[in-house]
């Protein structure tokens, strides 16, 4: 093994340094984790994280074959070298480029411990200390029918009152901005595919916000999620409708594959808009950005392309004055990243944190808990300073995975 405590000294370390292994373990929390590790002959190994779903670890072990031999101080060759050796699957876009999203991060990972620095100081240096968090919020209750069905489609199961029951209690524990879900299994009943929102509807999720408002005050930041699940004219409707309530942003109004019509929402409210999770890499969020479809970006850089891609994406962002604000639901693995990144880019605003109901999502790291009063401090640790708990991994992982050797 090399040793790389020159650092220290007056010589440079060897940068000479080549991958000889990818490894992969799914860990089942709120969502399924990618995560990998990215081996190499210097005896340093490097951690990452791509976006949940099936098949992205799979892809990680294809990569291998090409790989192997690299040299990981490269992560934006990699990447498109990734892209480009697998276009022939797909690799443009979708969970190619997930799957080389974490495998990217892991290379920043070797590359600042190699050289004994933090990520972000690779990136560019910092604009902030601490990062910012959102806490992902979670209100309404399932029931029990007397067939033993449970439903989610009865308006009493979104109760306004348990919403601002659940903002308070997380708004005490620190966190200055949170965000809710506000679409509903029943919005649509009883046809589930238009898309359109009936009056009673509109006035449920009014009903919704006005309570979260009244509840938290206007000092805590509040955004609403709604999973492109209406039509133009319901989109439209519902953010006038919530116009009074001064929201931080309202989310992914409309599906995403046509821009024009996530335009015409942003020219009918007034309400911030933000989107931006399931576009891959940079040129998908070209028209977004330079038609001013959005007014806070929300790429993942766990699936987007990793952090040089989003590091590209706040870039352009910044050009139109529009503000940056990762979508994230990662282990502390894929957060951290996030936090270097956020850390580095002067438009960021706040991240995400969507694992408030995992109690042991601290325990999958080795170091002290991320998140206190709703920020993370930015590491000065080499590399992402993030290190996992090899029995807390192997103790939640997903069922037929076998994890790291």
């Amino acid at each position: 093994m090399r040793d790389f405590s020159n650092h220290a000294t007056n010589r440079a370390p060897d940068r000479d340094v080549k991958i000889t292994d990818i490894e992969t373990a799914v860990v089942e929390g709120n969502f399924e984790w990618n995560l990998v590790k990215v081996h190499t002959d210097a005896g340093v190994t490097g951690i990452g994280e791509s976006y949940r779903g099936g098949t992205v670890t799979d892809l990680m072990e294809y990569m291998k074959r090409f790989l192997v031999g690299e040299n990981p101080f490269d992560p934006e060759r990699i990447f498109r070298r990734i892209v480009q050796d697998m276009s022939g699957h797909g690799g443009t876009t979708g969970k190619v480029v997930t799957a080389a999203s974490g495998v990217e991060i892991a290379c920043w990972d070797i590359m600042g411990k190699v050289l004994g620095v933090p990520v972000y100081q690779l990136l560019g240096g910092k604009y902030r200390d601490a990062v910012r968090i959102y806490c992902d919020c979670h209100a309404g209750e399932a029931f029990e029918t007397e067939d033993g069905y449970v439903a989610h489609h009865d308006e009493d199961a979104y109760r306004p009152e348990a919403y601002a029951e659940e903002a308070t209690r997380v708004a005490d524990m620190g966190f200055t901005a949170l965000k809710f879900d506000l679409d509903m299994e029943m919005d649509n009943h009883p046809d589930p595919y238009n898309g359109r929102v009936s009056n009673r509807a509109v006035q449920r999720k009014v009903d919704i916000v006005a309570a979260v408002r009244e509840a938290i005050g206007d000092d805590i930041d509040l955004a609403f999620d709604i999973h492109w699940d209406y039509s133009l004219d319901s989109a439209k409707r519902v953010a006038r409708k919530l116009e009074p309530y001064d929201l931080m942003w309202l989310e992914d109004v409309v599906p995403p594959e046509n821009m024009d019509a996530q335009r015409e929402v942003a020219r009918a409210t007034s309400i911030p808009l933000a989107t931006g999770e399931n576009r891959f890499r940079v040129h998908e969020f070209k028209d977004l950005l330079y038609d001013f479809g959005v007014d806070i970006v929300t790429p993942d850089p766990s699936t987007c392309g990793g952090l040089a891609e989003s590091k590209a994406i706040a870039n352009r962002a910044e050009e139109n004055y529009i503000a940056f604000s990762p979508h994230n639901v990662c282990s502390p693995i894929g957060t951290m990243a996030c936090v270097h990144l956020g850390a580095c880019i002067p438009n960021f605003d706040v991240l995400e944190y969507h694992a408030l109901e995992v109690d042991w999502w601290d325990d999958l790291h080795t170091s002290d808990p991320l998140i206190e009063d709703g920020y993370i401090e930015v590491p000065e640790r080499p590399g992402l300073g993030i290190e996992l708990d090899e029995d807390v991994v192997e103790e939640h992982l997903l069922e037929g995975e076998s994890g790291f050797s």
